[in-house]
């Protein structure tokens, strides 16, 4: 006897068919497909408009559908309001109650619950432990600087052991080096509590050392899903590179192990998809050589990364290229160099 194709998925916690939001005769989101798993942490990226957001307040009940269905442990969502569905919410600007302490905001949830003042204190306890913040619970809100308001908040989210914990922009408000160091403890301490994660952000840097998979909307659309691995080394079309910061996309006819470029002949991968094709050569692929050897361009500008110089370059009637070059071999703006092309860093889009 075939299986039933209705049977939920005991692996998916979320899924969402033909989840369809309209603003007007926009479609905010358009039909969208997507499942999580259970203890998965999806990120979802895009550009402002893409839908994003209105995924996550969708999937919460805070927007109601115009078609499709959302669905969370196998059931229809239809008609459950926001409070119901077992969700945990954290938001960029934190949404703390300010006449209440620590202690009193990540019991919230509790209190609502039903939860007992025993279990109410035992659990605050627990949950500023675990995100780096022991004996808080008496401290006044805006004592708190951005980052502990922002630990109080997550804090608040797991109290109630949500089924899914949903986070807009979550480390939006922070200065850098403070996202970079809450991103891996929350990295962390998901892993260890096992948590089904749903996060938006604009942050391609956040989103890929966060998530085990990355999606990346477009129009309201999935304009590709995969693990920021996959996502990476691999960009669906230019829009997702150009998204994902890389400037070196234009189009090529593709034929063997070389590619017809506005650059001239560029060697691909061998493998790589064949005829007019869509070219993307990482920054890392862009090798400087003697000026009369290569393409030849001009040092058009120099950008400081930290971790190398991003050299743009001019080279005749063609496009821009980046480069990214050790800082101590780093030519200057004005100066004419040469320019090699690395196979293992171009990508055949498809």
């Amino acid at each position: 006897m075939p299986p039933t194709t209705d049977r939920p998925d005991p692996a998916v916690l979320l899924r969402t068919e033909g989840a369809t939001v309209r603003f007007g005769e926009r479609a905010a989101l358009d039909a969208l497909d997507l499942a999580v798993a259970a203890h998965e942490v999806v990120c979802v990226l895009g550009p402002s408009g893409s839908g994003k957001s209105t995924l996550l307040r969708a999937v919460a009940g805070l927007q109601p559908l115009y078609a499709g269905r959302v669905f969370l442990d196998g059931r229809d969502q239809d008609g459950v309001p926001a409070h119901r569905r077992e969700l945990g919410l954290m938001f960029q600007d934190h949404q703390l109650f300010p006449q209440r302490d620590v202690g009193g905001n990540v019991a919230f949830g509790l209190r609502m619950r039903g939860a007992d003042r025993r279990q109410q204190r035992e659990r605050v306890a627990e949950l500023l432990d675990l995100v780096g913040l022991p004996g808080a619970a008496g401290r006044a809100v805006a004592a708190l600087s951005g980052g502990e308001q922002q630990r109080v908040a997550l804090a608040r989210a797991l109290a109630p052991s949500p089924r899914l914990l949903m986070l807009d922009e979550p480390l939006g408000q922070l200065d850098r080096s403070l996202r970079e160091r809450l991103v891996v403890e929350l990295r962390e301490l998901f892993g260890r509590l096992g948590t089904t994660v749903l996060a938006v952000t604009h942050d391609q840097g956040e989103a890929f050392a966060l998530a085990d998979r990355v999606v990346v909307m477009r129009d309201g659309r999935i304009a590709q899903s995969g693990t920021p691995l996959e996502v990476w080394q691999r960009p669906a079309d230019a829009f997702v590179a150009r998204f994902l910061g890389f400037d070196n996309v234009v189009t090529a006819s593709v034929v063997g192990e070389a590619a017809d470029t506005p650059w001239g002949k560029v060697p691909v991968p061998a493998g790589s998809p064949q005829g007019a094709r869509t070219l993307l050569v990482r920054p890392g692929g862009v090798r400087l050589v003697a000026a009369d050897a290569g393409l030849p361009c001009t040092v058009a500008a120099r950008t400081f990364k930290g971790t190398h110089v991003a050299v743009h370059l001019q080279p005749r009637d063609a496009p821009r290229l980046e480069a990214a070059c050790p800082l101590r071999l780093a030519p200057g703006v004005g100066d004419t160099v040469g320019v090699e092309f690395d196979p293992a860093d171009i990508a055949v889009l498809d």
